[in-house]
């Protein structure tokens, strides 16, 4: 096995995609609040620019899921780390395009960029195996996890800054995604080349692929857990997609910086959750799972009251150098704690109840299905832009969706307990 070379250019390699890929959205997002603040574009103008720009990362995970697990599995791992890179560059090079040449090129380049993401997913995962002993592949899959998580915190703190400070030169933020990008792509040159399996066929891949994915939808607990995990990234979704527009015309944040750091305490709440649900809950006991679901839709309807009640209003203090109003700090954790406490039990019954052979097809139809739910968040925002509902109105929306959801979610008991473990 090559960890003692690969295992850690992997890491880095992966840091810093991460780190890319979310701060170009934010550099690209970081554009419309400048023109909204000049009168150039109006609200709806940039809560339905916000939307589109943000779902078309989600678009290939859908679209390409099952062609990018047979490249994966077909080819090198390292040599579709580096396609995924090289497609980010490409698409990287044609956001930059927009200077010239308008702002769809910035549309058509992020969308290339999420095609790298597409690709590169699947190796960055299917490539432990291949380098590191079994008895290491549980840490080795937090780690990147863990990684990954500050990845996009980072990256889209980063990419709001570069936004603010070079508003006036966006080419600036683009050489630096540029180098972001080349340099994950170098770690990946370097690394030493894992093996190919030229007895994978296509159609065998997408068809066992397909199968699965429609095994576990027909398997009566299996598909509400699948539907569990997507509320939760509609949920998120939809939240990142509103942060924007709420920040600005409810919280009166000055730049985008400040907006990334709402952000930046939901998932601070969401780490929380997830390392309370380990203390809280045992594998496959779902029976309470439905009660942090109700809760998660009442701290979403507690941020639609933010813009209706004077009561939040005396409660404005100024953080530091952030000048973010504290009780919706709180409130933002009190959300992500509920979120983690609703989504860590479904992954890890999700998990221990699939059949360990196809635990990898398992967690691929659960990326695909959990895309499909950043995409209904996308349709969620843009229809609410269109119907001229508020920023504010569209956490009220989510509330509704999320309870309604949570009622009907009711998850059969499991048939056969196995592990008494933690989650």
């Amino acid at each position: 096995m090559n960890s003692r070379r690969n295992y850690p250019l992997l890491l880095l390699s992966q840091f810093l995609g991460a780190f890319g890929d979310n701060a170009i959205l934010a550099v690209i997002l970081g554009q419309l609040t400048y023109l909204k603040m000049a009168g150039k574009i109006t609200e709806e103008e940039l809560r339905t620019s916000n939307t589109l720009y943000t779902s078309l990362l989600f678009v290939p995970y859908v679209l390409l899921a099952p062609i990018a697990g047979f490249l994966n599995d077909r080819y090198s791992k390292t040599r579709w780390l580096a396609g995924g890179n090289l497609i980010k560059i490409f698409g990287t090079l044609l956001c930059a395009l927009s200077i010239f040449y308008g702002q769809i090129w910035q549309g058509i380049g992020y969308f290339v960029v999420g095609i790298g993401s597409c690709f590169y997913g699947p190796a960055k995962y299917g490539i432990l195996p291949e380098i590191l002993p079994r008895e290491r592949l549980v840490k080795a899959n937090g780690t990147i996890e863990l990684l990954t998580l500050v990845a996009i915190l980072g990256g889209a703190i980063a990419g709001s800054m570069m936004a603010d400070r070079w508003k006036d030169s966006v080419e600036s933020s683009y050489t630096v995604l540029l180098a972001i990008f080349s340099s994950s792509l170098l770690l990946n040159w370097i690394m030493e080349r894992t093996p190919e399996r030229p007895s994978t066929q296509l159609a065998s891949s997408v068809s066992a692929f397909t199968f699965h994915f429609r095994d576990l939808l027909t398997a009566p607990r299996l598909s509400r857990i699948l539907i569990g995990t997507a509320l939760f990234w509609i949920c998120g979704a939809t939240m990142k997609i509103n942060f924007q527009p709420w920040g600005l015309d409810v919280l009166k944040l000055p730049d985008n910086t400040q907006i990334a750091l709402l952000g930046l305490w939901l998932s601070v709440g969401v780490m929380i959750g997830s390392i309370l649900a380990g203390q809280l809950f045992k594998v496959g006991d779902l029976r309470s799972v439905r009660v942090f679901g109700f809760a998660l839709a009442a701290f979403l309807a507690l941020l639609f009251s933010v813009a209706k009640l004077d009561f939040w209003r005396s409660f404005v203090v100024k953080a530091g150098a952030f000048h973010l109003i504290i009780p919706v700090i709180l409130l933002l954790v009190a959300t992500g704690i509920a979120a983690g406490l609703f989504l860590i039990p479904l992954n890890a019954a999700l998990q221990s109840e699939s059949d360990p052979k196809k635990l990898g097809k398992t967690i691929a139809v659960q990326n695909l299905v959990d895309n499909l739910g950043m995409i209904v968040a996308g349709f969620i925002c843009f229809l609410s832009a269109k119907a001229n509902l508020s920023a504010s109105s569209v956490f009220l929306l989510l509330a509704f969706v999320t309870a309604s959801a949570v009622a009907w979610l009711k998850i059969s008991p499991q048939a056969n307990p196995q592990s008494q473990s933690k989650a």
